[in-house]
């Protein structure tokens, strides 16, 4: 690896960290400020006030708040990301069994979002101005003003309750558990599925997959769509491309071969963005479609007042974004090395 490389690199890695230091304070903050106390919860409201002590004792609560901060940040870097109030299960391997799910609906949505949003603005810039371009900005425009929660039961009525194209809800058909036991290896299903040759589950997931990946990409393509548009127009007006017209290239060479690869930097950024809004957007479409996620763990979490599992959810997330933004960086670095300079 090149020394500037790696020095941009460090330099960006040492960013992500403040970033996620940043997010441990502030969630250690923020389960201590939520009404409510966890000892409480955990014990149950007839505890006597021995048990409850042991519970105080048992979460930390009795220590300073300085003691119990460097006491959080201690057990995360060690894996102990706490105990679940509502689960009394280890709030790690509550998340390792929810987030795989969300993994995949995510990352469905994505790659639909990628795959629709970066030719339809590919298209609105080759006919800028032209009834192409003004389709895509309207169509794009009302995938990302659309609620989510309107698409999602939008979907369900038409194509699950009327048309019965697709299933309502769920992440597969679990009668075919018992038919075709599914080994896992990753925990996320449609890769387990895939990896093992379990074709039944593996189209069955793909089945109830359809209608919440298109609810959670919406969003995505739509934003996505516009900065492709936005990006692709700003470099056909620059000198270059200028040069290429004068060399005889039509408009669609220009932009394949010319300004497609500049224009694609501010997009890669763009969907480290929306890769985290889809995650957390998720939640809600998650509870609609009862997939098993992320989405749903955190509401049970809400609604218990599961602080340890809450900072958990949070804690995910902002790392998965962390991690995410570092990968686009690293593929700029690789598109660009003018990146590197910034």
């Amino acid at each position: 690896m090149p020394g500037h490389l790696a020095r941009y690199l460090a330099r960006r890695l040492g960013q992500a960290l403040l970033v996620v230091g940043g997010v441990v304070a502030l969630t250690f903050a923020v389960m201590r400020l939520v009404p409510g106390d966890p000892a409480v919860a955990y014990a149950g409201p007839k505890a006597t006030p021995e048990q409850l002590a042991e519970a105080r004792r048992q979460f930390g609560l009795d220590e300073p708040i300085p003691v119990q901060l460097w006491n959080y940040v201690r057990d995360l870097l060690l894996g102990d990301w706490g105990v679940s109030l509502h689960t009394r299960q280890p709030v790690r391997d509550d998340l390792l069994l929810a987030f795989p799910a969300s993994l995949e609906l995510v990352g469905a949505a994505l790659i639909l979002g990628v795959a629709v949003g970066i030719p339809l603005g590919m298209l609105a810039a080759r006919f800028n101005r032209k009834l192409p371009d003004f389709s895509v900005r309207l169509t794009s425009m009302l995938a990302v003003s659309v609620p989510v929660f309107w698409l999602a039961l939008a979907l369900q009525k038409v194509f699950a309750g009327d048309l019965g194209w697709f299933p309502v809800a769920g992440e597969y058909d679990y009668r075919l558990d018992t038919i075709s036991p599914l080994h896992l290896y990753t925990n996320i299903t449609i890769v387990d599925a895939l990896i093992t040759g379990n074709w039944p589950i593996f189209t069955s997931t793909l089945h109830h997959l359809v209608l919440p990946a298109i609810v959670v990409a919406a969003y995505p393509a739509g934003v996505i769509a516009q900065m492709t548009r936005a990006a692709l127009v700003e470099e056909a007006g620059q000198d270059h491309a200028r040069l290429e017209r004068a060399l005889g290239f039509g408009e669609t060479a220009i932009l394949t071969r010319f300004a497609l690869r500049p224009a694609l930097n501010p997009v890669l950024s763009l969907i480290a963005l929306v890769f985290a809004y889809a995650l957390v957007n998720g939640f809600l479409v998650e509870s609609i479609f009862n997939w098993p996620g992320l989405g749903r763990y955190a509401v049970d979490s809400i609604r218990s007042l599961d602080t340890p599992a809450i900072a958990g959810v949070t804690l995910l997330v902002a790392i998965v974004y962390v991690l995410a933004n570092l990968a686009v960086d690293l593929l700029q670095s690789v598109i660009d090395p003018r990146v590197r300079t910034r």
